[in-house]
């Protein structure tokens, strides 16, 4: 059985601006605006899931431009050099990183998966029986980008009868 998650939105907040800070803007020039649209749209996604004291996932969503961008700042490189490679191994290193933190936030027992990446709308995910339980949601410089979290349905109704 899961425990209650104990990250709540201004704990993801800043865990995402430490990652922003740290690998994607470092000189501080051009943060992530919070825009607080859950239902922005995006291109590509990549995701890792925690399963054991809590049961659930963390998904990083954005435009396909911001996608390159990303990983043209994580890898120090021009933007014409990336490729769908570098692409996907950024994405799922940035969700990868994310979900560490959080799980570092958690009880002891989780589990962190290896990323998943998909280079399609997030709408292509398919998340069973789960609910988003928080979210960062943003532009960066005109491009949309969330990193958002997803609680297993199951552990809520296991919690909710205990």
């Amino acid at each position: 059985m899961s425990v209650e998650v104990e990250v709540n939105e201004s704990d993801l907040a800043e865990m995402v601006e430490q990652v922003w800070e740290s690998y994607l803007d470092p000189e501080g020039v051009s943060p992530l605006i919070p825009t607080y649209d859950e239902h922005q749209p995006s291109e590509v996604h990549s995701s890792v899931s925690i399963t054991g004291s809590w049961t659930g996932y963390i998904v990083y969503a954005s435009s396909t431009d911001a996608a390159r961008r990303a990983a043209a700042a994580f890898l120090a490189m021009e933007m014409d050099e990336v490729s769908q490679e570098d692409i996907s191994d950024v994405l799922g290193e940035l969700a990868n990183i994310v979900g560490g933190n959080v799980k570092a936030m958690l009880p002891p027992g989780a589990l962190l998966s290896l990323p998943q990446v998909t280079l399609a709308p997030e709408s292509t995910a398919r998340f069973p029986n789960t609910e988003r339980i928080g979210g960062v949601y943003g532009v960066w410089e005109g491009e949309p980008v969330s990193i958002s979290m997803w609680q297993s349905r199951a552990d809520n109704n296991q919690e909710e009868g205990a």
